[in-house]
């Protein structure tokens, strides 16, 4: 494999980065960042869905050591999580954070620092966590990174509900995407989310990301440089129709996606308003959608080992 450069360095160097941070942060007044375009103007501080003015905020930023096997490695995954969220999932597992605003205001200066020191500490990749909302203010703090001697890949941790206009801003600064496409039912979706176009959103994304990066490539030691790497989410009852997903997946985008089906689902937040999502999946439940992934074509699996916690 030849030498690892990241997107963004090639990018920074031609002078396209300052031209996509000038076209992102016309995308905040009126904000049409993400696809609920909610209009508002955001760099005079108002705040619309994601509850989000000029400024992003920052929660927390960390050497992760349980996401995905290629972007652990030995050193772990550097990610930084972003407050609030334009999707706002009823179930979240990080509730404080999305819905109740944990967090605090951080300048592009500050994001910068804090890729920087988890690069020091060693992590392999920069994963910025929930960052649909916030595009323009984290192209804005690259700049500041480079300069500083930024390197790794950066990750696109993502719930896919993304607007393609503003992914197409993104290519040539992404390295990783890691989206997970939660359901394909509209109902459901509107349930959870407010977003009976889910669905159809996260399909448009999802192929646009996979046209930017391709397949998940990795090293000879097995970390992630580049590509797609897929999340979801097994929810009871099949609510998040696995093995349409799945078909979707190999049939649109491609059977050599990485995939990693994740079966710690549990009741957070305001699930309980929605029936079947009132307690946890069952051992069967994740067995039948592991099975469903792999009728489908699925090849690629994270071999992570995780707890399987029973209700």
């Amino acid at each position: 494999m030849k030498a690892f450069e990241a997107a963004y360095i090639k990018t920074h160097k031609s002078g396209e980065l300052i031209q996509k941070i000038e076209t992102a942060r016309r995308l905040l007044s009126p904000c049409t960042v993400c696809p609920r375009k909610c209009g508002i103007d955001r760099l005079n501080g108002e705040t619309g869905f994601c509850m989000t003015g000029k400024s992003a905020m920052v929660c927390s930023f960390h050497a992760h050591f349980g996401e995905e096997a290629p972007l652990v490695g030995t050193r772990g995954s550097g990610t930084i999580f972003f407050t609030y969220c334009n999707l706002l999932c009823s179930f979240c597992q990080n509730f404080e954070i999305s819905h109740e605003g944990e967090g605090q205001i951080v300048s592009d200066r500050q994001i910068a620092r804090m890729m920087m020191m988890l690069q020091k500490e060693g992590c392999h990749n920069i994963n910025l966590v929930t960052p649909s909302h916030v595009v323009p203010q984290i192209l804005a703090a690259l700049p500041y990174a480079i300069e500083s001697g930024l390197s790794v890949p950066l990750v696109y941790n993502t719930g896919a509900y993304d607007r393609l206009e503003t992914l197409k801003l993104l290519e040539g600064v992404f390295d990783i995407y890691m989206p997970d496409f939660k359901f394909m039912d509209a109902e459901i979706a509107e349930a959870t989310c407010m977003a009976g176009d889910y669905s159809i959103i996260a399909m448009s994304a999802l192929k646009e990301m996979h046209r930017q990066v391709g397949d998940l490539v990795m090293d000879e030691s097995g970390i992630a440089k580049r590509g797609l790497l897929l999340r979801h989410l097994v929810l009871p009852e099949n609510l998040a129709g696995t093995k349409e997903v799945m078909r979707f997946i190999v049939r649109e985008i491609s059977p050599e996606t990485y995939v990693n089906i994740m079966p710690q689902y549990r009741p957070c937040g305001n699930a309980h308003k929605t029936p079947g999502l009132r307690r946890r999946i069952t051992e069967k439940e994740f067995e039948t959608a592991m099975d469903a992934a792999k009728e489908e074509g699925i090849l690629r699996f994270d071999t992570r080992r995780r707890t399987f916690m029973i209700w």
